[in-house]
């Protein structure tokens, strides 16, 4: 029995490094291993029929990227913000490149297991639309929702506009 409540006690005490950033008034919160780097906004090049959330495509260090502003997608923008987004967060998967804009330079946070709790005791009813949401970080005065960055765009917005090209090595 001991050991059972000691290896609860050290998964409890395991950390997770996170990403946080603000989107509208709330914090989010991503891990770090899904951002490969945050640089400033380089100028954005519009595509002709994307969503109006997808706001083109920009050259970072030689890469081609999607640019998407999750403020918009989630419904969170404000009509008369007109502050700019200065940073991009360059988030990559095997699938996937894409970069998210974001207002202030996000700050890296430490959180206890612990302190996470899991966006299916909360969201009973959120079906695929939610899945991004991996859960809820509670610190003493905030609330951070962790989100799943790849889990926020759908299949086929995927197979679309975010693809990770990969330029194949026929001859």
């Amino acid at each position: 029995m001991e050991a059972v409540r000691e290896k609860d006690n050290k998964e409890s005490q395991q950390k997770s490094q996170l990403i946080v950033f603000r989107l509208g008034d709330e914090e989010y919160g991503l891990q770090i291993g899904q951002i490969k780097e945050v640089v400033p906004t380089p100028h954005i090049t519009r595509l002709p029929q994307t969503p109006p959330y997808v706001k083109g495509v920009a050259n970072i260090r030689g890469n081609i990227i999607a640019v998407v502003d999750l403020e918009e997608k989630f419904g969170l923008k404000k009509e008369s913000d007109g502050a700019a987004n200065n940073y991009t967060l360059v988030v990559e998967s095997d699938e996937v490149k894409m970069g998210v804009l974001v207002r202030e330079l996000p700050n890296t946070l430490n959180v206890k297991q612990s302190q996470i709790e899991d966006s299916a005791n909360i969201i009973q009813d959120g079906g695929a639309e939610q899945s991004y949401i991996k859960g809820i970080v509670k610190l003493e005065d905030r609330l951070i929702i962790m989100l799943d960055v790849f889990k926020t765009m759908s299949e086929s917005e995927l197979n679309g506009v975010f693809k990770n090209n990969k330029v194949s090595e026929h001859v």
